[in-house]
C-alpha cells in the first residue's frame, strides 16, 4: 500500500481513536436519530441529513419525535453544538464517516425497493472527500454494499480500502426495549477490505462481532429477522390447530417454554408489523432466486402470516353470529393502533389490514391507543382516541390488538360487553362483564 494510500487509513483510524472525526448520519428516523444522539454522546460532532425539513427543523429546535430519544438529551447535544441537522447534502463533504440510516420497504409485489440507498449513495459520491468511511446500516439483501455503493465510489475514481472505505453493520434497534438498547447491543461488522472493518469496528465501538465480508453480515441481518418470521408463523399454525381442538395457545406456549433448553417462545397476532420482520425475509427470498433456488419455508410462513388477519375477521364475524348480529351496522372498538406494545410507531401496524377489513364490511369502528394520534390509510387519516372505559359498553366488540401497559385491562373487562383478545392481554383477569374470547 502507497505512503498516501496508509495515510488516510492512519489519519482516520487517529480521528476514531479521539473521537475528533465529523459524523454524518443520512437519515433521522427511527434509526437515524438514535444514533445521531448516540454518537454525539460519546463525543463526537454529528450531523443529520434528511430531505424532510420538518424533522430537520426540529432537530435544530432541540424538539425529540423518536421514543427511544430522550427530549433533554437531544436539547443538552444540540445547545452544546454536538449535533444539528440540514438537507443540504454538500456538506457531507465535512464529514468523516458516514452512515445511511434510510428504509428499505418493499413494494406491493414484495420486491425490494433501494431507492432511498440509491439516493444516499448519489449523495455520498457526488460530496464525499478521499479517506472516508461509509457504513450502511439499513436492512438489504447480500451484496447491497457490494452492487449499489462499492461500485459507485468506486465509478468515481477512489479505491475501496486505500483511499475510501467501506462497511455494512445492520441496525439492532428494538423500540422501548430498556434492556437491549443502541449502547449495548451486540453489532455486526462487515467491511469490503480488512482496514474497512477496522476502522468500522473502531468507530461503532463496545461489542462487536467482524464477519468476513459485507455479505455476510447482510445474510446475519436478515436470517435473524427472518427467524422471527418463521417461528411466528408457526405459532400463528397453533393458535389456528388449538382453535379448533378447544385449546389455549398461549397456555400451550408458556407449557413448552418452560423447557430450559433448545425452545424459544413466540406467540400468534392479527399479523406482523413494524419496520423489519415483515420486509426482511422478502428481501432474502427476492435475491434467492437470482440463484435459481425459491425460499419455500419463507413463502409459506408469509402466507400463513398473512392469512391470520382473515383468520381474525372470521372470529369476528362467528362471535356477533353468536349475538345475532352481524359485522354490518355493529360497533367494534380496536385496542392498540401501534405495530408492538409501548410505542408510537405505526409501520406496517397489522391493525391496518384489521379496520380496512372490518370498514369493507359495514362496521363502525372507533380506535383507542395511549401513544397514537392517528394513522393513514390510502390518503385517509384515521383519528386515534384516548381511551375512555365508560364507552365501551356502546361497543359490539372490544378487539384488543396492542397489549399497551397503559390500558387497565380489569377496568375494560368490567365495562366491554364481549372481548376478542388477540394479544392475552387479559390473562391476570378473573371476572367479565360480558363474554371472552381469544385469537
Amino acid at each position: 500500500m502507497a505512503e498516501t494510500d496508509l495515510n488516510n487509513y492512519s489519519q482516520l483510524h487517529a480521528k476514531l481513536q479521539t473521537k475528533s472525526a465529523v459524523i454524518g448520519v443520512i437519515g433521522m428516523g427511527y434509526v437515524g436519530l438514535p444514533t445521531m444522539v448516540s454518537k454525539a454522546r460519546v463525543g463526537y460532532s454529528v450531523i443529520g441529513f434528511d430531505v424532510d425539513e420538518t424533522k430537520v427543523n426540529r432537530i435544530n429546535a432541540g424538539k425529540n419525535y423518536i421514543g427511544d430519544v430522550q427530549d433533554d438529551v437531544l436539547k443538552q447535544l444540540v445547545n452544546k453544538k454536538k449535533v444539528r441537522a440540514t438537507n443540504d447534502f454538500s456538506e457531507l463533504r465535512l464529514v468523516d464517516v458516514m452512515v445511511i440510516c434510510v428504509p428499505t420497504p418493499i413494494d406491493e409485489h414484495k420486491q425490494p425497493d433501494l431507492s432511498y440507498i440509491q439516493d444516499a449513495t448519489d449523495e455520498i459520491v457526488m460530496n464525499a472527500t478521499e479517506g472516508s468511511l461509509v457504513i450502511l446500516e439499513s436492512t438489504t439483501y447480500p451484496s447491497t454494499t457490494e452492487e449499489i455503493i462499492v461500485k459507485s465510489i468506486e465509478d468515481r475514481g477512489f479505491k475501496i480500502g486505500e483511499d475510501f472505505f467501506v462497511a455494512y453493520s445492520p441496525e439492532r434497534i428494538d423500540p422501548s426495549n430498556e434492556v437491549y438498547t443502541i449502547e449495548n447491543t451486540p453489532r455486526i461488522v462487515g467491511g469490503h477490505t480488512e482496514r474497512c472493518t477496522e476502522l468500522a469496528q473502531l468507530f461503532i465501538g463496545g461489542n462487536v462481532f467482524p464477519v468476513s465480508s459485507t455479505k455476510a453480515a447482510e445474510m446475519a441481518k436478515v436470517f435473524e429477522n427472518t427467524f422471527r418470521f418463521v417461528n411466528i408463523a408457526l405459532a400463528n399454525e397453533l393458535a389456528v390447530i388449538c382453535d379448533k381442538m378447544g385449546l389455549d395457545p398461549w397456555e400451550v406456549i408458556e407449557a413448552a417454554n418452560t423447557k430450559p433448553y433448545g425452545f424459544m417462545a413466540f406467540y400468534p397476532s392479527v399479523g406482523i408489523g413494524g419496520h423489519c420482520i415483515p420486509v426482511d425475509p422478502y428481501y432474502l427470498s427476492w435475491y434467492s432466486k437470482k440463484y435459481n433456488y425459491n425460499t419455500q419455508i419463507i413463502e409459506v410462513a408469509g402466507d400463513i402470516n398473512d392469512r391470520m388477519n382473515s383468520y381474525s375477521i372470521k372470529k369476528i364475524m362467528q362471535i356477533l353470529n353468536l349475538q345475532g348480529k352481524t359485522v354490518k351496522g355493529s360497533k367494534i372498538a380496536i385496542l392498540g393502533a401501534a405495530y408492538k406494545k409501548d410505542i408510537d410507531d405505526v409501520r406496517e401496524s397489522p391493525v391496518f389490514r384489521f379496520y380496512e377489513s372490518l370498514e369493507k364490511l359495514g362496521a363502525e369502528i372507533a380506535v383507542y391507543d395511549p401513544h397514537v394520534e392517528n394513522f393513514t390509510l390510502e390518503g385517509k387519516i384515521i383519528p386515534v382516541q384516548k381511551m375512555n372505559y365508560d364507552k365501551l359498553g356502546e361497543f359490539d366488540v372490544v378487539a384488543l390488538l396492542t397489549d399497551h401497559t397503559d390500558f387497565d385491562y380489569k377496568k375494560i373487562a368490567t365495562n366491554a360487553n364481549i372481548i376478542f383478545d388477540t394479544k392475552n392481554g387479559f390473562k391476570e383477569v378473573e371476572n367479565f362483564k360480558g363474554s371472552y374470547y381469544k385469537l
